[in-house]
């Protein structure tokens, strides 16, 4: 529900970069997220918490996170920003047709111009506004994945969108998310959603409301509190050749294993291999996080790859290292291995053979770290197969691509 308590009010300074401040209201929807009783709203599927035994209190939450889910719908028809939760990431959408409320989304973000945003759908019908041309190839995809976490690449249709959506290329990246909160959300706006992590451009990208509070509060117009996010990382996004081949140009939430089940050829984009590039001089990347630094922690970060006993002695010796030089120290490790290393603040991502939980655990990890003031962190590295890939693309753009290889490779 909607919460007086919970609206920001920043008047701005010197350092906010947001001299005249915004109320970001925030909408409590998670009475939405119930796992009692389906109830159809439109042609989508909300779990209700109605039917024998719910009590009145919980069907008036109900009634009133439907009521402020059409309040947020309204401020992004209106032309404002209003941060959302999607089964990857909380993202923060505008209207994709209105320049100026796109340009409030680089703004709020503190966004490199040249860097394009997805735009989101609630419904397969819509895409066709949006594109020229769907080939087999990509409408297989859409079969298969969407909604879910695939951001398709298409030829984007003239005027459809923004020109600061596309960042001045002749392509449009689109998804439809797995999230019943969004796909309303979608769905009541009635226009195409803009719509990068709502985050501040460099940062861990959010994975709770509070996330989005601790970067963008008076930056935004609102934001939509549905809970956790369930990925943790962002959409996969591909784009579909006229041979049908599949090219990879950011790893994420659909692996290149669940493509190559549909698609005849999957590749990986060079850029991705090689660490992208940044600078004037450097192309503008078709896809977002294929160019610039992003998901960086405060303090410096190095990933550590190799055999584990390997990667355990360079870490630990590295720790004791900068603990001697004053540092504050913090570790991302898996649950294997987290109990031997002696740092400031240790955090686990997990079982290292179960990935979807590292995925699920990184942002906040990397967020954690900089509430505990760690100004030296250390990520072991892990597989690159499966889910593996986002994982280790995102922990090498927090990094800022050190790596550090040990032992035998």
């Amino acid at each position: 529900m909607s919460r007086e308590q919970d609206q920001y009010q920043y008047t701005g300074n010197k350092d906010s970069g947001n001299p005249e401040g915004l109320l970001t209201s925030v909408w409590d929807v998670r009475a939405l997220m119930s796992e009692k009783q389906p109830h159809v709203v439109g042609n989508l599927v909300m779990g209700e918490p109605e039917g024998q035994g719910s009590d009145e209190k919980k069907k008036s939450a109900y009634q009133q996170a439907l009521a402020d889910l059409q309040a947020a719908a309204a401020c992004i028809r209106q032309g404002q920003t209003v941060a959302f939760p999607t089964e990857t990431v909380y993202g923060l959408g505008a209207d994709a047709r209105s320049t100026a409320a796109v340009e409030a989304i680089f703004e709020a973000k503190g966004r490199p111009s040249d860097n394009p945003l997805i735009v989101h759908i609630a419904h397969r019908d819509q895409l066709d506004s949006l594109v020229t041309e769907v080939n087999e190839a990509a409408e297989a995809l859409i079969e298969a994945f969407w909604p879910g976490p695939l951001t398709i690449v298409l030829p984007v249709k003239p005027g459809a969108v923004s020109p600061r959506v596309t960042a001045g290329l002749d392509t449009v990246g689109v998804r439809m998310p797995d999230h019943p909160v969004a796909l309303q959300l979608l769905a009541e706006a009635a226009c195409p959603v803009a719509a990068p992590s709502a985050n501040r451009s460099g940062r861990p990208s959010p994975t709770l409301a509070s996330h989005v509070s601790e970067d963008l509060a008076g930056r935004i117009g609102g934001i939509v509190d549905g809970g956790p996010t369930g990925v943790g990382v962002e959409s996969t996004v591909v784009q579909v050749g006229d041979d049908g081949t599949v090219t990879i140009l950011r790893p994420g939430g659909i692996t290149a294993e669940q493509l190559s089940a549909v698609a005849a050829r999957v590749a990986t984009d060079p850029a991705i291999l090689a660490g992208g590039s940044e600078g004037e001089g450097s192309p503008a990347p078709r896809s977002p996080g294929m160019k610039y630094t992003h998901y960086a922690p405060t303090g410096a970060l190095c990933v550590v790859e190799g055999p584990p006993p390997a990667v355990a002695a360079w870490i630990s010796a590295a720790l004791a290292e900068a603990a001697q030089r004053g540092e504050r120290t913090a570790v991302l490790a898996f649950a294997e291995h987290a109990e031997q290393y002696r740092a400031d603040a240790v955090f686990s991502l997990g079982n290292a053979s179960e990935l979807e939980e590292a995925a699920r655990r990184l942002y906040a990890a990397l967020r954690s770290c900089d509430e505990q003031g760690a100004t030296y962190i250390v990520a072991e590295a892990c597989s690159r197969e499966g889910l593996g890939a986002a994982v280790m693309n995102r922990l090498l753009k927090a990094a800022g691509h050190q790596l550090i290889q040990v032992g035998d490779q």
